[in-house]
């Protein structure tokens, strides 16, 4: 069972305000743990009557997460759930890796103990409270502490703007690197993140900046490989 914002949302809704917050917030949550599936029509009532908002406060939300990349609004179709594709991947894939570069680099060299801190607690957390394979459950707790691990290391480049690229950049991967949940690999995500903790501590720019581009691709490759499994379903 997916889970949604909307499932532990107590906000109140009276103002339109709050209403177009309430609808944006479950509707991106659920485009981004797949509830709402790629290219999937999103209706305005169908999402009206299941969110308990108006109308207005729908259209709203669904025209801020355009911006975002999350949802398209096509002619005579109205709002669909962006697609997926491998084309899009790869391109999403160098532009991340450009602001990873940019951004480690900034915080490698303006972090201080605490920053180091951060980074070895979000890892241990990431390492031992979940597993990515596990229950749904699991996973939405392994997601979440993989996009905590992810955002300390870049934590001290202190640029808000950077900040706020690298966050969009990630949940747009994290569309995609779903389907890597289901496929079997030897990959052992563990010792990844437990390398580049290693390298950061040892304030090797150039090493940390190797092993997070090599750590980036290789999900890219495995969702390449997702995608050519998918196909040969249809």
């Amino acid at each position: 069972m997916m889970l949604s914002v909307k499932d532990g949302l107590a906000a109140d809704t009276s103002s339109p305000r709050s209403q177009t917050t309430v609808a944006y917030e479950a509707i991106r949550s659920d485009i981004l743990n797949g509830r709402h599936i790629p290219e999937k029509r999103l209706k305005i009532q169908e999402l009206v009557e299941e969110l308990g908002v108006s109308p207005g406060a729908v259209r709203e939300a669904l025209s801020r997460l355009v911006p975002e990349a999350l949802v398209v609004s096509r002619d005579q179709r109205g709002f669909v759930v962006a697609p997926l594709s491998v084309s899009d991947l790869q391109d999403l894939t160098d532009v991340r890796c450009e602001i990873e570069t940019l951004a480690l680099r900034r915080s490698l060299a303006r972090g201080d103990e605490n920053w180091e801190a951060n980074i070895i607690a979000a890892e241990h957390r990431l390492r031992s409270k979940t597993a990515a394979t596990g229950g749904q459950d699991q996973r939405l707790k392994w997601t979440r502490n993989h996009a905590a691990f992810h955002a300390a290391l870049i934590s001290a480049c202190e640029s808000p703007r950077l900040l706020a690229l690298h966050a969009q950049l990630y949940e747009q991967s994290e569309r995609y690197r779903q389907l890597t949940f289901d496929l079997e690999s030897d990959r052992n995500v563990d010792v990844e993140h437990r390398k580049i903790v290693e390298i950061a501590l040892k304030r090797d720019a150039d090493g940390l900046v190797g092993a997070m581009v090599k750590h980036l691709r290789k999900t890219t490759e495995l969702i390449v490989e997702a995608f050519g499994q998918n196909t040969k379903g249809d």
